[in-house]
């Protein structure tokens, strides 16, 4: 796959969502190879998910986060080690949150939603999560061992109300808005389950009576890049498409 095609595949994926959202919020961070026959994919960039793709022979990594400019000094090391190893990096951020086959949409059918009623979205500046619901009402100690198993991780939980889960809100990553789970609370969810969760989300929850869930930022949202990248394999079946390897340190942390 040319790197023309690639740029032509991602606009006619994403559409006007690339459109909405700043150029800051996508593109290539740094330019090697212009042909691509390994992808590798990550919901991070940094010095380790680099080092996954070179042991693997990856020509073009697409990550969901750029290394952040906030994250002083990572950027330029990842580029060095990008530039060393001649390999290509492109990340979709923003796009890849609001768009029907996204992070939020990829974690709810990983949960086994029966019916998706609303995609996640950001319009004039509100973020609105995406809903959907189980034919068959499950219990909050099944949604979260089953988010867990799913997720390979622990996850956070507080039961909020003696419901039978129903209908769910996902905004995957930091979707710890009190004024997003409010959102949730009117379309009439029943459970929350997001990336992570402050003090101010979880007092929230519990006063309002909604149940949350939180996974951890990395994970709850690998399923959208690796959505991306089964569609660019669709339209690409001579390339090879690999899972690159992430730490689960959001939720085990470091000792």
């Amino acid at each position: 796959m040319k790197i023309e095609q690639f740029q032509t595949q991602i606009k006619d994926l994403f559409g006007n969502e690339l459109v909405k959202h700043e150029d800051d919020e996508y593109g290539f961070t740094f330019i090697s190879k212009t042909s691509f026959s390994k992808i590798g994919y990550a919901t991070n960039l940094t010095l380790e998910t680099i080092q996954e793709a070179v042991l693997n022979h990856v020509d073009l990594m697409i990550t969901h986060h750029d290394a952040w400019d906030f994250l002083y000094g990572m950027k330029d090391q990842c580029m060095k080690m990008l530039e060393e190893n001649n390999i290509t990096h492109f990340f979709i951020h923003a796009p890849l949150d609001y768009i029907e086959f996204g992070t939020c949409t990829s974690l709810m059918n990983i949960l086994e939603v029966d019916v998706i009623k609303q995609y996640s979205q950001y319009e004039n500046g509100n973020e609105l999560p995406s809903i959907g619901s189980f034919n068959h009402p499950i219990s909050f100690t099944n949604l979260v061992k089953l988010m867990s198993e799913k997720l390979n991780e622990p996850v956070s939980a507080w039961k909020n109300n003696d419901q039978m889960i129903k209908t769910i809100a996902v905004l995957t990553g930091a979707g710890d808005s009190t004024t997003v789970i409010k959102r949730a609370l009117d379309a009439g969810c029943d459970t929350y389950i997001t990336g992570e969760a402050t003090l101010y989300a979880i007092q929230y929850a519990k006063f309002a009576g909604i149940n949350l869930i939180a996974g951890s930022h990395t994970f709850t949202e690998i399923f959208g890049i690796e959505s991306l990248a089964k569609k660019l394999k669709d339209l690409n079946p001579q390339i090879e498409i690999i899972r690159l390897e992430e730490e689960h340190f959001e939720a085990k942390g470091r000792f």
